[in-house]
């Protein structure tokens, strides 16, 4: 569960590029959060996984603060940050292996959790080369590999499926399914509005740094009294 309570952030005085934020992800759904470019949406992002400190508010996941208690609420999410392009110098091995070691995933386990996964998104064989040798998706694929090697139970994921191939996707999708039917939390941010719409318990909408919709979609087509598609509301709300 990730709850953030009445968060804003400023990069230049007097502009919040997130105000007053409010917003609780439960146990069991998968959140989409939607917006255009520049609405607020990574730096959300970067202040739940305690990259950036909020200048008011707080975020709690799974009751631990991220201010207060940074390595317990770190402790308890994946995140797959929105560039892939980090540790290049690292081979894949040694990468899965120093977030094992960062996470304490005991040996045998991590062996198994390693291969799994890396089969699953198909760069198994490619674990002994450099990382800055991969294409995007490859390295797309060793960042999710590392986010879920844990096996956390929130997942914190800036969009995730750029650069996968289709069957990499589906895969990430099904995955996504499996955890919250399970019990856990998928937080995640698109621009694939259809992604969204299909994959999604409920979606938030940050516009300006303001959040201006919660809720399903079925509600969003109530509230805003239109049988049409995300990408048309989302459009609409955006808009105004």
């Amino acid at each position: 569960m990730i709850e953030i309570k009445n968060v804003s952030k400023s990069y230049v005085k007097d502009k919040k590029s997130v105000n007053g934020l409010n917003l609780n992800i439960q146990n069991g759904e998968i959140f989409g959060f939607l917006g255009p470019n520049g609405a607020g949406k990574t730096t959300t992002i970067r202040m739940i996984t305690g990259i950036l400190e909020p200048d008011e508010g707080d975020i709690l996941v799974d009751g631990h603060s991220i201010k207060k208690e940074p390595l317990e609420a770190k402790r308890n999410f994946g995140f797959v940050p929105d560039s892939p392009d980090i540790f290049l110098k690292l081979k894949g091995i040694e990468y899965l292996n120093f977030l094992a070691e960062v996470y304490n995933v005991p040996s045998e386990e991590r062996q198994n959790r390693i291969e799994e996964l890396t089969k699953k998104f198909e760069i198994y064989k490619d674990l002994n080369s450099n990382i800055e040798s991969y294409s995007h998706g490859m390295r797309q694929k060793i960042v999710i590999c590392g986010a879920l090697l844990s096996n956390p139970k929130n997942w914190i994921l800036d969009e995730p499926m750029t650069g996968l191939d289709p069957k990499a996707s589906y895969d990430l999708k099904e995955m996504m399914r499996n955890h919250a039917k399970a019990g856990n939390t998928v937080f995640f941010s698109t621009h694939i509005l259809e992604v969204a719409e299909k994959l999604c318990d409920r979606v938030g909408i940050i516009n300006k740094g303001e959040l201006v919709f919660v809720g399903t979609f079925e509600e969003m087509k109530e509230k805003f009294k239109e049988q049409t598609s995300l990408e048309e509301l989302f459009l609409e709300i955006t808009e105004e």
